[in-house]
């Protein structure tokens, strides 16, 4: 990039009596072999798309502007490269990484996956104390065979795991047990609450769903909004006067004209609001359709406690409570709807208490994935959790109803508490607890999914899962500062390290790529949108045999 565009004219020479081969040092650590873009362009590239979430126009964009012209094709390309020459700068500093991380008293690892649709899945292996990804890989499935060569080539790069902590995936459980015998094992908390609380509540609540869109009640109730909102004209005299009161609470107007027509808009725009509760767990630490019937129900007694209140002595004024109240009441008066809210908010109380008792993805916080439990006392988490079993199992009803609770806690109970790990640092000896939850990687695999979305606009990440190298999560790791000086090995920049990597290597990994991202040819992806083209095929075969 300090150049521009240049043309070299390169003499090789050959040592006449050992053949040794002599080349430009200069120019090769500028440009790879077979190259046409230097280290530099690469860097810059990888660490626009892959570091700032730039798309390909806006790196093309970045780099005109230094004199460095690039198609869009070729920045896909050297994006793929730079991909590349990390995880072989990564794969050449494992030694060091490992040197590191045994300083520090060795590693805790901890592994999970994600997958979109019919996308492959992009499983990682992350140090809990480093916080750094040590490998990754694209596998079909979390079945064991597939985790096993992986679980594998982890412990002979880095050694045995001080401990593990991953979810309740019964393919990852059992490839756990054949590759790391006797280590320590932790079940995330996280993982583990969501599974009980799946198992708890899902059932009622895919019912309490579908008879809600049954009941076409947010369809309803949205066309009433629409209906109402046409009415109204902000411009109209006394309008903010209104909207004073109602966010005050007491009354700023002496018109009384519009209020009724106002405050039934509101009341059904404060319905649709209910995401709003929810803390950002996800199901079914947030149950949103149970939000908004409480809503529902919410609204509707307010209406009728209203809506024969006529603030200027004339009926039709409160015309649009009766608009808004049809809707409501066919929703808020439904037996299926109600007995299965029931049930539920019954269910529920017992699924909180158990997180309370836990002390992690509490009721009242607001931390979402970010949540990696209370700094609490984990024999005292213990204590908690053993009254709370007690008390499931103090009557007959309360056992029945809560039986596959109770067994989840008893199957997993020895893999969810455990005693602060003693580990040899070159400090001495140090005790640590590993964290309680595997939303290290929860949230790695989030911030994923909002650098794809900041690239290409689409909230999918099927095709990116698709598309990206196996290694690209590698890249977070340049966030640490011990990483970056272990893989720099010496160097002053990322582009000086790459320039020692053998050009070879990186060919033929560029190969591998091209093998596995093999587009289809455009003239057969048009002869792929042909309905009938079984039909013309057969009539080829069968005019030929004629």
């Amino acid at each position: 990039m300090h150049i521009g565009t240049f043309r070299a004219w390169e003499t090789v020479l050959i040592c006449p009596t050992c053949q040794t081969i002599f080349i430009s040092e200069q120019l090769h650590s500028l440009v790879p072999k077979w190259g046409n873009f230097g280290f530099d362009v690469i860097v810059e590239v990888g660490l626009a798309l892959f570091v700032h979430c730039r798309n390909n126009q806006e790196v093309m964009k970045i780099l005109a502007a230094k004199n460095v012209f690039v198609s869009e094709r070729q920045i896909s390309c050297l994006g793929r490269k730079f991909i590349i020459y990390l995880a072989i700068a990564h794969q050449e500093s494992q030694s060091h990484l490992r040197k590191l991380m045994a300083q520090r008293g060795g590693y805790i690892l901890h592994v999970d996956g994600t997958c979109e649709g019919d996308s492959p899945n992009l499983f990682c292996a992350l140090d809990g104390i480093s916080e750094l990804v040590l490998d990754t890989v694209k596998i079909p499935s979390e079945k064991k065979e597939q985790l096993v060569p992986f679980f594998q080539r982890v412990k002979d790069q880095y050694g045995e795991p001080k401990a593990l902590v991953h979810d309740m995936g019964r393919g990852i459980v059992s490839a756990v047990a054949d590759v790391f015998p006797g280590v320590v094992d932790f079940i995330c908390h996280f993982h583990f609450l969501r599974d009980v609380g799946k198992d708890l509540l899902q059932d009622e609540y895919s019912a309490f769903q579908k008879r809600l869109r049954k009941l076409e009640v947010r369809s309803r109730l949205r066309q009433r909004a629409k209906y109402l909102e046409y009415k109204i004209d902000p411009n109209f005299q006394s309008f903010d006067d209104i909207i004073a009161s109602l966010e005050s609470g007491t009354w700023r107007t002496i018109s009384c004209e519009h209020f009724p027509l106002i405050t039934a808009y509101a009341l059904s725009q404060w319905i649709f609001e209910y995401p709003q509760q929810s803390n950002g767990y996800g199901f079914p630490f947030d149950r949103p359709y149970l939000d908004f019937f409480w809503r529902l129900q919410t609204a509707h007694r307010l209406i009728e406690e209203i809506m024969d209140v006529h603030l200027r002595g004339i009926a039709k004024d409160n015309k649009p409570f009766y608009i808004v109240y049809k809707v409501l009441n066919r929703a808020v008066k439904d037996k299926q709807l109600n007995d299965l809210a029931v049930t539920m908010e019954r269910k529920a109380k017992v699924f909180d208490s158990l997180r309370l008792a836990m002390r992690i993805a509490l009721p009242e916080s607001k931390n979402g994935i970010n949540d990696n439990g209370e700094n609490a006392d984990i024999k005292n988490i213990e204590k908690k959790v053993v009254s709370f079993r007690k008390w499931l199992v103090s009557d007959d009803r309360k056992k029945a109803t809560y039986a596959k609770m109770i067994e989840q806690i008893d199957k997993y109970w020895k893999k969810l508490f455990a005693d602060p790990l003693s580990v040899v640092t070159s400090e001495g000896i140090v005790y640590i607890q590993p964290q309680r939850t595997n939303n290290i990687l929860e949230r790695f695999f989030r911030g994923e999914k909002r650098r794809s979305r900041k690239k290409t606009g689409t909230s999918s990440l099927n095709k990116v899962l698709k598309a990206i190298l196996a290694d690209t999560p590698l890249v977070q790791n340049l966030q640490n500062s011990e990483y970056v000086e272990i893989i720099l090995n010496g160097c002053s920049s990322l582009a000086e390290r790459f320039a020692q990597i053998d050009t070879c290597l990186v060919q033929k990994e560029m190969e591998k790529t091209k093998n596995r991202n093999q587009r289809i040819l455009p003239a057969i992806r048009k002869l792929t949108r042909d309905s009938d083209l079984t039909i013309k095929i057969s009539s080829l075969f069968s005019a030929h045999a004629k």
